[in-house]
């Protein structure tokens, strides 16, 4: 059996607070595959922050941010293996493969995007936490908070745009069904995996408001682009354009949406198979 550690930010709340049953929970789907570990005789120590640490045969790199700090980065490399040491940077415009810019020559809608991921929230609650410790911001310059926004075309778009490093633009593109919009969403923990396509009445979609969803294959070119960006464990959200996958989002701290935790945790004892897997390959 192996001793796992599992590293967040200081002002990170992997845990959620315990419920009535005096039972905790988590925002995050690692929660889950954690707790089948656990079941099958592995330790799992929760580290948060670098002040005191543990000792561990495998660990995995779990801060809540766009960017991971680069001292947490030098502290995961001193384990034996850690997962996603390697995926350290998932801002749009490393991730993104609908970028576009303003001599482009496409004439369909767009989306203006923050470069950090989901909309700088997590950098915000950090932030916000780190405040109310008293300690200063772990995320000093940090833009204000701005929703996504599309437009019919690059005509449209406000001036300025292009000229904000804290935003991205990128070709709108979601798949169009006859009832809404759909969208695909891979998670993955070393060999195992799950690929589900989401149909959304809504043109931004979401796991968490769709109204139905299927299997479906993973692309050839999404596990190169995995490779490259260094995911052992994560998400991708992508859709098929013109006949060719493109990644819109990767996540390496997914969450679990509330209205779909029974769904998430049936996949968990799946996702620990492929932790196991990357232990054994560890080895």
């Amino acid at each position: 059996m192996s001793r796992v550690v599992v590293i967040t930010h200081e002002h990170d709340r992997f845990l959620g607070k315990r419920n009535l049953m005096l039972r905790r929970g988590s925002r995050y789907l690692l929660f889950d595959v954690l707790e089948e570990l656990k079941r099958r005789g592995h330790s799992v120590r929760i580290q948060q922050g670098l002040s005191k640490t543990y000792e561990g045969d495998i660990a995995v790199l779990h801060v809540d941010a766009t960017t991971t700090p680069a001292d947490h980065v030098d502290y995961a490399r001193r384990f034996p293996f850690c997962l996603n040491v390697g995926a350290t940077d998932i801002s749009k415009r490393r991730i993104s493969g609908a970028l576009i810019s303003e001599r482009d020559a496409w004439q369909g809608p767009v989306i203006v995007k923050t470069n950090l991921n989901n909309q700088g929230f997590p950098e915000t609650r950090l932030n916000r936490r780190s405040k109310r410790a008293g300690k200063p911001p772990p995320f000093p310059h940090l833009p204000g908070l701005q929703p996504y926004e599309v437009h019919g075309s690059l005509g449209e778009l406000p001036a300025g745009i292009f000229e904000r490093d804290d935003l991205v633009v990128e070709k709108f593109i979601p798949e169009r069904e006859p009832d809404g919009f759909a969208l695909r969403f891979w998670v993955f923990c070393g060999e195992r995996e799950r690929c589900t396509r989401y149909v959304s009445p809504n043109s931004l979609v979401k796991a968490s408001e769709t109204i139905r969803r299927e299997p479906v294959p993973v692309p050839n070119e999404l596990r190169e682009r995995r490779r490259e960006l260094g995911f052992d464990y994560g998400k991708f959200d992508f859709v098929m354009h013109e006949g060719r996958a493109v990644l819109l989002d990767a996540n390496k701290t997914p969450g679990r949406p509330q209205n779909l935790v029974k769904m998430f945790a049936a996949g968990a004892a799946d996702l620990a198979d492929g932790f196991e897997g990357l232990i054994h390959r560890a080895r």
